[in-house]
């Protein structure tokens, strides 16, 4: 009654209260208070005026961007605006400043709760500005009015803005129109334009285009041009190149040519040479890690084996031995025929795996293993899909077979290469019937060279160099990562050979420079500031295939300068060079690599995906577009075809060894008859994985005068097109299309990242032969051996491929191996069928007696085989499931055999008919 508290607010929810105090005392005490405190805060937002004011007017700005609100443009003033919200607006109050000045000051505290929202709006306003104002300039830049992606492509102007522009895209379109606008808006002047492209060709072209749609002269580099010029801006005189620089023949011709001279000249490495072609270095697969036959011999076939002397042969070991003797001037056949005939076995004709030609002994290379049984004793075991009893049965058979006839077997054994001593038992056991004559180093060298051997190798070796040069990489850095990577003796194999190939090459370069010296140096100049960049805006067309050393060059100009911004055109899917040293990962990490900083965030970048083509039909875009994302690490893109069609646009046509080339003249045969109705010729571009898939252009063209035919490689056709394309070669093969040299594990220890999708880059390569089409695409693959891709392609219903008939109405399960019985039609009488492991299951089946193309099937409920394509029935072989009894005459008169003798023995009586 007599007395009043006092209450002060603190920060924090916290208060000082005084109790029992004069009230009148109280109530002056806290208007003063509160008067010092409001001159306080209009004190202190005094001071800071002048930046209200500047932040004001930016924000006013900001609402009518005159210019794109890049990252680098608004960061400044964010981080103004957040460090006076910090110290000053947050901490007024309301009360003692007033709703008018809180008024003024909320966009400031708005912006500084929420930049990037701000920004974004602004974006959007400019956008839409731009594109209204800039109409009938982006209606006319091209021969055809921009498309709105396109538009925006333009107008976006972030610190670097990426353009997804897919296959048929028109990428050249976009890159032409945003130079001609940086200029025509005033944003740059031409010199501060710097235009990059990777062929000459493109460069020419694009600066052809850009002076006619804007009228200004801009000059577009390639890298290595512009390279070449900032050294000699610097240096004062251009260094010379190497003649190998421009031309990939001639660089993988040196290659192959530093690799024979280090074969006659350094020992030691011409051994480590010699023996990476002979496969000692190679960690071959064993079968015991299969589990069908089926799945063993696709392996097998897909490494094609083939000897230091040129022949083909069945398995990894017989592969080691074989090139073992050869190294050691043992001459021998392989696989010959028994030189004794041996006739009532029921068997094959006897064909030992080897024969040694001048001592005439035999040697078999038995695939057993010795495995300890619970009671300590040791047995022979087989892969699990051998019938262990009968591989040894045939074991004895053979050596009973040599001891009859008096002949030398010599044996070999799966567990002596397990245990590690195969080629030491070898020469233990061949001691006393022959004498090692080694080969020559260099004579090996020239031999496995005409083979064909060493252009795979020579290309691996160019790639990882390009690789290792363009990363700075050293030896020792590679040894390590291999050692990490547990990679074991290829690798260091491969760098005891790469090490000695780099340092002639290097040697051989002498005061040249090759394109990698050429980008490392004119990076090293631009990073150290002895270069001055006038350059303010970047393009760079095909960004897809930068490399690193290319892509710290352009980061080093950009670097140059705070408001220097990168534009990159290209399309992840079509990443198809990693053989001259492209990153994929460079391109997928854009925002990382070269993307501004805002509100405290790095990697701040525009994507703008194109999302349309303006070539294939949707048959082929959408196929293909479902094809290269299968692998997940593809960055995703928006497809819209350029037409719909009812009729499916991609097929496959079956190849076998003798029939490829009328199968290719069949498939143009049917494009002519399409396209009898056309006014115009249509164009037809036959596309191979490698060169020598050409075909005979000459003589196609006189068959085919109403096609228009060209051939290409996948990776020369890359920015062509055509009506019909034909991919030719699909076959499941080491140089086969997918190539299985390409994405080789080595190559990971000069890649900052390993892509982890199986055949990734070939993956694209497909991607990019398909998209060369606007109607049509038709895919020639073997049918024994049809590769990967072709199998997903017609296995899987969403992609809309035609396939064969045969692929689905004639093709069975061989019942010996587990592959597919292909249906092989007969020339003037019934078909038949073969395993497609033709050489290493061998299984053959006539097709059915009465119509000669079906195949008879086990009917699981009789003992009948029916047949698949006319229902007639066979009577089932007693002692198989695959085959069916047929009359057979014996030395006791006829009987019922099976028709799979003498694979199998399968026999039954005639039942006799009752007589009246």
């Amino acid at each position: 009654m007599f007395s009043s508290s006092f209450a002060l607010n603190l920060h924090g929810d916290k208060q000082v209260v005084l109790p029992a105090v004069n009230k009148a005392a109280a109530n002056a005490f806290a208007q003063a208070f509160g008067q010092a405190w409001s001159k306080f805060n209009l004190r202190e937002l005094a001071k800071e005026e002048e930046r209200i004011q500047r932040l004001l007017q930016f924000l006013e700005k900001l609402q009518a961007p005159e210019r794109y609100p890049s990252a680098f443009h608004i960061d400044p003033l964010a981080r103004e605006a957040l460090n006076l919200t910090d110290r000053v607006l947050s901490k007024l109050n309301a009360e003692a400043v007033g709703d008018k000045t809180m008024r003024r000051i909320a966009p400031i505290l708005s912006f500084s709760a929420d930049p990037a929202k701000a920004r974004e709006a602004a974006i959007e306003r400019f956008v839409d500005a731009q594109l209204d104002r800039w109409t009938e300039f982006l209606d006319t830049v091209e021969s055809m009015p921009l498309t709105p992606e396109q538009r925006l492509s333009v107008v976006v102007d972030e610190d670097a803005t990426l353009v997804l522009a897919g296959a048929g895209s028109g990428k050249t379109s976009v890159i032409t129109a945003k130079a001609a606008y940086l200029v025509k808006a005033g944003i740059r002047s031409p010199e501060e334009l710097l235009l990059l492209a990777f062929a000459r060709d493109a460069a020419t072209e694009m600066s052809e285009r850009i002076e006619a749609r804007c009228g200004v002269p801009i000059a577009a580099r390639t890298f290595h041009a512009l390279a070449y010029e900032i050294i000699g801006d610097v240096e004062g005189e251009k260094p010379a190149l190497a003649p190998t620089a421009t031309d990939d023949k001639a660089f993988l011709s040196l290659i192959r040519d530093i690799l024979r001279y280090i074969v006659s000249r350094v020992s030691d490495v011409a051994e480590t040479v010699i023996g990476w072609f002979a496969g000692f270095f190679d960690d071959f697969p064993s079968p015991w890690d299969f589990k069908s036959a089926h799945e063993w011999y696709s392996e097998v076939e897909s490494r094609n084996l083939r000897t230091l002397q040129g022949e083909t042969v069945n398995s990894f070991e017989e592969l080691i031995i074989a090139n073992w003797l050869y190294r050691n001037g043992i001459a021998f056949e392989y696989e010959p025929t028994y030189e004794h005939k041996l006739t009532g076995t029921g068997r094959r004709v006897y064909t030992p795996d080897f024969r040694l030609t001048e001592s005439g002994v035999y040697i078999e290379h038995f695939g057993v293993r010795k495995r300890r049984t619970s009671d300590g004793t040791e047995q022979l075991t087989t892969a699990p899909f051998v019938d262990r009893d009968e591989y040894l049965a045939s074991m004895d058979w053979k050596r009973k077979v040599h001891t009859e006839h008096e002949t030398v077997l010599i044996e070999t054994y799966s567990w002596e290469r397990e245990e590690g001593r195969l080629l030491d038992a070898l020469a233990e056991k061949l001691a006393p019937h022959v004498t090692l004559r080694p080969i020559p180093d260099i004579e090996i060298y020239d031999q496995v060279t005409q083979v064909g051997v060493v252009d795979g190798f020579s290309s691996l070796i160019g790639t990882f160099l390009r690789h290792f040069k363009n990363g700075g990489y050293q030896i020792d850095d590679c040894s390590d990562k291999a050692s990490t990577l547990k990679m074991g003796k290829r690798a260091d194999a491969f760098l005891k050979i790469f090490g000695a190939v780099f340092r002639e090459y290097q040697n051989r370069l002498g005061d040249r420079i090759d394109f990698e010296d050429m980008v490392i140096r004119a990076t090293a100049h631009v990073e150290r500031g002895r270069y001055n960049s006038p350059f303010r805006h970047i393009l760079v067309d095909e960004f897809q295939d930068i490399s690193t050393g290319r892509a710290r060059l352009i980061k080093a100009l950009k670097e140059q300068h705070a408001d220097a911004k990168v534009f990159a055109v290209g399309d992840d899917w079509q990443s198809i060079y990693r053989f001259v040293g492209s990153d994929i990962h460079i391109m997928r990490n854009f925002g990382a690599e070269f993307g501004g900083q805002f509100a405290g965030i790095t990697g701040i970048h525009r994507t703008v995906d194109l999302g349309r083509t303006f070539r294939s039909v949707d048959k082929i875009a959408l196929a293909s577009r479902r094809f290269v994302l299968r692998n997940p690490a593809q960055i995703t893109k928006t497809v819209r075809a350029a037409g719909e069609t009812d009729q499916p646009a991609i097929q496959v046509a079956w190849t076998r060894r003798d029939n490829a080339e009328n199968v290719l003249h069949e498939t143009l045969a049917s494009l002519t008859e399409a396209s009898a109705d056309g006014v115009q010729k249509p164009s037809v571009l036959l596309l191979g994985r490698y060169r020598f898939n050409e075909p005979d252009l000459r003589r196609l063209r006189r068959q085919h005068p109403a096609l228009s035919l060209s051939f290409k490689t996948i990776h020369a056709s890359k920015g062509l097109e055509a009506d019909h394309v034909v991919i030719l070669g699909a076959d499941k093969a080491r140089m086969g299309f997918p190539s299985m040299i390409v994405d080789d594990p080595l190559l990971s220890l000069v890649s900052p990242e390993a892509e982890p999708f199986e055949n990734a880059e070939e993956r694209r390569v497909m991607y990019v032969a398909m998209t060369r089409a606007r109607r049509s695409v038709t895919i020639l693959a073997s049918e024994a051996r049809p590769s990967i891709f072709v199998t997903e392609l017609m296995n899987d219903p969403d992609y809309g491929v035609d396939s064969p008939v045969e692929a689905t109405e004639r093709t069975h399960t061989c019942l010996q191996c587990g592959g597919r019985l292909l249906y092989m039609p007969g020339q003037d009488g019934p078909g038949w069928y073969r395993c497609e492991h033709v050489k290493l299951c061998g299984n053959r089946m006539p097709a059915c007696p009465e119509c000669g193309v079906g195949l008879p099937v086990r009917d699981p409920k009789r003992s009948l085989m029916e047949c698949s394509e006319c229902d007639t029935s066979q009577q089932a072989c007693p002692s198989c499931d695959a085959g069916w009894l047929i009359e057979r005459r014996g030395r006791f008169g006829p009987f019922l055999g099976c028709v799979r003798f003498p694979d199998c023995n399968g026999k039954a009586k005639i039942a006799k008919t009752a007589s009246r």
